[in-house]
């Protein structure tokens, strides 16, 4: 239970989706527009709350994006427990991820994790070989230089994303009411076809002001998907062309957790 929650920390504020304003049937999405430079100098920071404490902060994200490089988009996300967490649940967590994308195709060419959860600490790489099609994914423990790594290859198609960079690709995508798509995630070397839905439009009292939104429904939850336990996803995004996520909700075993943006920076 406490695991689930850990990745559901990061999951809540990534898993926002659509594909075009024409979709009525789910398929597979194929490369978006290649307008990811909007990304560029762009940081989100989130905070999240369990339901049953009000306004007590039990996590913070953060989300930021540079192009270090001609032809590459780097995305740097953390999600890390903040002291009520430790103080109730003597659990806390800090999860770094780095994922370098193609700026052109938008899809995953390599993510990078450090994830700490409590005494527990693990570093993975995983690369996505498109010429041959697979995923190559390495675990290392750096408290136990004996321990053997574990090691994890899948099959891939041409566009996949990791948990990140799926947040970012859909919001480069049209999005309208009734849309059901699925995309390519990669997880730990896994690979898995995650469902999305644009449910209604909602006003939504933000960081940015009072705002129509598009209510977002992932189908993240249950046997053979991402997270295999009972539980449910709500996530509000902007109806404008930022498609900025604003808002995120997780029913889960553990409780409800709300997730709030609470900063927005554009660099130019």
């Amino acid at each position: 239970m406490i695991s689930a929650f850990n990745k559901i920390s990061v999951l809540a504020v990534i898993s926002f989706a659509a594909f075009s304003t024409t979709f009525s049937q789910m398929r597979s999405t194929t490369a978006p527009p290649a307008s990811a430079r909007i990304f560029i100098g762009e940081s989100l920071k989130y905070e999240g709350k369990l339901d049953k404490l009000i306004d007590v902060t039990i996590a913070e994200l953060t989300f930021d994006a540079t192009a270090p490089a001609d032809g590459e988009i780097v995305i740097k996300s953390k999600a890390v427990s903040k002291g009520t967490l430790l103080k109730l649940f003597r659990f806390s967590f800090l999860q770094d991820y780095e994922s370098r994308l193609d700026l052109e195709w938008f899809r995953i060419n390599k993510t990078t994790k450090h994830d700490v959860q409590k005494e527990r600490v693990r570093d993975s790489e995983a690369v996505f070989h498109y010429d041959d099609r697979i995923v190559t994914f390495v675990e290392t423990d750096p408290k136990d230089a004996m321990r053997p790594p574990r090691r994890i290859a899948s099959e891939i198609g041409t566009q996949m994303y990791d948990m990140i960079s799926a947040i970012y690709a859909v919001r480069l995508m049209p999005l309208a009411i009734g849309t059901r798509v699925e995309l390519s995630v990669s997880d730990s070397g896994l690979v898995f076809k995650v469902p999305f839905i644009v449910a209604a439009r909602e006003k939504q009292s933000t960081v940015l002001g009072k705002i129509s939104t598009l209510r977002i429904e992932p189908e993240i939850f249950g046997p053979g998907r991402l997270i295999e336990q009972k539980g449910g996803m709500t996530i509000w995004m902007t109806e404008d062309d930022r498609h900025i996520p604003v808002r995120a909700q997780v029913q889960t075993d553990f409780g409800k957790v709300n997730i709030k943006l609470k900063d927005y920076k554009k660099s130019a």
